[in-house]
This record gives structure tokens, sequence and C-alpha cells, in this order.
């Protein structure tokens, strides 16, 4: 059963993007967003005025601390054949209650993808620590999601800004 990886946070974050589960390529390299065809990282650049491609793995989680952004996922471990969210079962979602007491200032939560929305709804919908959140699914950034082109993903991952 593969698990997603520590969360890329410190006490200035006040942003959180979530994912649903890291895929193949990103297990394989132990790295957020390791498919060369996703989005996300050039994405990121683009909001942030980063270069693109970046130098290191440690460039790309920098420049989301610099701007105030953790990133995690929103599933612990799962089943999962291949990188499809549509082929995760068993989910077991991460620890959210105590990851907001340990970060009181993240109060904005940004998901990568609907699977990583509806997860989080699912598992937490009840939890009180969901009341003092704002949150905001966006599209995917996933190669998968190849019906929304690069321009489309970037113009609704603007409201990171």
């Amino acid at each position: 059963m593969p698990e997603c990886f520590a969360p890329s946070v410190n006490a200035t974050c006040t942003k959180l993007i979530l994912g649903s589960m890291p895929g193949v390529k990103s297990l394989e390299q132990t790295q957020y967003y390791a498919h060369p065809r996703n989005a996300f990282w050039r994405i990121m650049a683009a909001l942030f005025g980063a270069p693109h491609p970046f130098d290191s793995y440690d460039d790309k989680l920098n420049l989301l601390l610099s701007h105030h952004i953790a990133l995690w996922d929103v599933i612990s471990a799962c089943t999962r054949d291949g990188s499809l969210d549509s082929d995760i079962r068993n989910a077991v979602p991460n620890d959210f209650e105590k990851f907001f007491k340990q970060y009181p200032n993240v109060k904005n939560v940004f998901f990568n993808g609907q699977t990583a929305y509806n997860n989080f709804i699912k598992a937490f919908k009840s939890a009180t620590f969901i009341n003092d959140l704002t949150l905001i699914p966006l599209p995917s950034t996933s190669p998968a999601n190849a019906h929304l082109s690069f321009d489309d993903k970037l113009k609704a991952w603007s409201v990171l800004l």
C-alpha cells in the first residue's frame, strides 16, 4: 500500500495545497508532482515568477514556502494500480486535526483536483476544525485532466495569489 510524503510546511504558512495521493512517478522519485507532464510546478513557476524548469526539488518546495504555502496530500495511504485518482481504493486520510493544531495560521486550503476535495470532505465533514477553513477546489494539474489547456489551469490556479 503506497504512502504519501510528509508535508512541506513551516510556521509561516497560511495556505495549503492538497493533492489526493502521489502517483507512481512521484512515489518513485519521492517528490510531489514528479511526472514531467503534470503542470503543477510549471503553474507555480508562472504564478510566482520563478524560472522553469527548477534547478532542484528543494527549489520547488522553497518557492512555495517563501510564499507561505504548504504542500501535502489528503490521503495518507491507499490501494491503487497506477496513478489515476479514479483507481484509488481503501483511502486512509492524513491526520489533519493534528496538522491544523500544529499550523494554526493555515486558513485557506486549495485542492488539486476534485478527488482531493471529495476525499477531504468525506473524511472531515463533521470535524470542528473545518469550520475555520476556506476550502477551494481547483482543476487537477494532472496530464489526465486533458480537457483543460495549460492556460485554463493557470487562470484557475491564479486564485492562489
